[in-house]
């Protein structure tokens, strides 16, 4: 097919699109992660083995939303990166960095979790938190690992200063799309099928079981539901459709030519900006997982619901 004929591709649809979501991710994301992490803070004496994997997410969510003002400077002055080719490789890494570090830690909780309600004598006293900080630095580790060689890839124009691509240019687009491959299945599809094994034990024990403590019963699965948003919103669009998009790239080059590049282009840049909502969604995981916090969010409600009524400065505090 002649690569004349290719059609269009929307480019304008970003702009007006990501700035948007990325504003209501940054605010959002950063009060809903700031109260998750001072809970933390106030409560590091009693942090348990699960809440050190809560702490590393939100660290992760922090480190990303702290980027997406450039991000936002980015689209809305026409895609021109003003900030230098650097410091556009550590925007891009910290995404990466953000997105499989969250969904390496949401791994973490369900297999703690599984373990907990499924293996509870087995792992009784076995399980400390230095193990979970050990585990923990290994995601970091192997989640650094995995994203490096995406900082190799030229993300800028020519001139250095026009573009911030969160892929490859078209010129190294082939070896891009492989290396996206392995890594969707070594960072996500691998992670992924282990929350799903780890869940679905739990659910259908807890479900068999009639002696199950009730309360325990509405977390789990009020978890397992808050996981599966997660990941049918965020993750697993993304992973589809950049590759996807990355495919057809690969084809435009070679000038084979379809209708569908530019639809695939439109639904890779809403799933880009979906993916982002993890870093605003992943603190729903603290409400299910850390009683402390849920129980400090309860009073935060109740709090904001009797404003009206004249109190103390004392028992204001005490609301938080």
């Amino acid at each position: 097919m002649d690569p004349t004929s290719c059609p269009e591709i929307s480019f304008t649809f970003p702009l007006n699109f990501l700035p948007p979501v990325f504003i209501l991710v940054f605010v959002f994301g950063l009060i809903a992660n700031g109260c998750g992490l001072a809970s933390l803070w106030r409560n590091w004496r009693k942090l348990g083995n699960v809440n050190v994997f809560i702490l590393n997410l939100g660290i992760a969510d922090i480190l990303y939303l702290l980027m997406l003002p450039f991000l936002i400077a980015y689209y809305l002055n026409d895609r021109r990166w003003i900030f230098g080719e650097a410091f556009c490789k550590v925007t891009r890494f910290c995404f990466n960095l953000n997105l499989y570090c969250s969904i390496g830690f949401l791994t973490c909780i369900s297999v703690y979790r599984y373990l907990a309600i499924v293996h509870p004598m087995k792992v009784m006293g076995r399980i400390t938190v230095t193990h979970s900080v050990i585990i923990s630095a290994i995601v970091w580790t192997l989640v650094c690992l995995q994203s490096i060689p995406d900082m190799f890839f030229p993300k800028n124009s020519e001139n250095k200063t026009l573009q911030c691509v969160d892929t490859t240019m078209t010129e190294h687009v082939d070896a891009y799309l492989q290396y996206s491959f392995i890594w969707t299945i070594i960072g996500f599809c691998i992670p992924s099928l282990i929350t799903v094994a780890c869940y679905g034990h739990v659910i259908v024990l807890l479900c068999c079981k009639d002696n199950v403590d009730k309360v325990l019963k509405q977390r789990s699965l009020k978890l397992l539901i808050i996981l599966i948003l997660l990941f049918s919103i965020c993750y697993i669009p993304y992973h589809v459709l950049k590759n996807l998009n990355l495919w057809s790239r690969v084809l435009s080059k070679q000038g084979i030519c379809y209708k569908w590049f530019n639809g695939v282009y439109i639904a890779q840049r809403i799933c880009r900006g979906l993916v982002c909502l993890n870093s605003a969604l992943n603190p729903l995981v603290y409400l299910h997982v850390d009683e402390d916090i849920s129980a400090q969010f309860r009073q935060l409600c109740q709090w904001t619901r009797s404003v009206p009524v004249p109190q103390s400065e004392e028992e204001a505090v005490s609301s938080f």
